[in-house]
């Protein structure tokens, strides 16, 4: 679609393409960044969620297509080896990674689009795309991190412990954002990500 604006110099008017915007959104594992994903897009559909593929397999409830594309290492790698991620990295020994072209359609369009994604890709984005805007989610506490996690019931103790090792590395580089938000009360932190996203 295209967007028709006037020129101060003689009232000429041209065509030019509506800006999109590009949004990352991270912290590290169990500090509420899927619920506050989802609270944010219902509130605001003119949003556009990009599904991320992964091969960890679908927790209660999510849906192939709808949270992630669940899919094999083999297409992930793929994947990589053709250049069609925008973004990937391997974490708790599962690969996640953001399909570039359905990404860049979305900013074409003039949408804004939002990633909720690991740090290394986080990075990998920010070098590619200095323009995006950054988001960093803090959980209060790293006790109550650790409360959250186990609250889930799907770790082992062994693996909570290196989730927990891997938040305090993430949190170490929440400076590197521009804007960090620390989620200690819910509708709070969704007010704050909600007046970056949409100013």
């Amino acid at each position: 679609m295209m967007q028709l604006i006037t020129t101060k110099s003689g009232g000429i008017t041209k065509e030019c393409p509506p800006v999109g915007k590009l949004i990352i959104l991270t912290g590290p594992s169990g500090v509420g960044k899927g619920t506050l994903m989802r609270s944010l897009l219902q509130r605001h559909p003119q949003l556009h969620y990009s599904v991320s593929v992964t091969t960890r397999s679908p927790r209660p409830g999510e849906i192939n297509g709808k949270d992630y594309y669940f899919v094999s290492r083999r297409e992930v790698e793929q994947l990589v080896a053709a250049g069609e991620l925008l973004e990937w990295a391997e974490f708790a020994g599962n690969y996640y990674g953001t399909p570039k072209e359905a990404v860049m359609n979305q900013i074409r369009s003039g949408k804004k689009v939002i990633l909720e994604i690991e740090l290394k890709g986080a990075r990998q984005i920010r070098a590619s795309y200095p323009n995006a805007l950054s988001i960093f989610i803090l959980p209060p506490s790293m006790s109550e991190l650790e409360k959250r996690i186990r609250s889930r019931a799907q770790d082992s103790d062994e693996a909570i412990a290196r989730r927990l090792r891997h938040a305090q590395e993430e949190i170490s580089a929440a400076d590197e954002f521009d804007i960090r938000i620390v989620n200690d009360d819910f509708e709070s932190a969704l007010h704050a990500i909600e007046a970056a996203v949409l100013s």
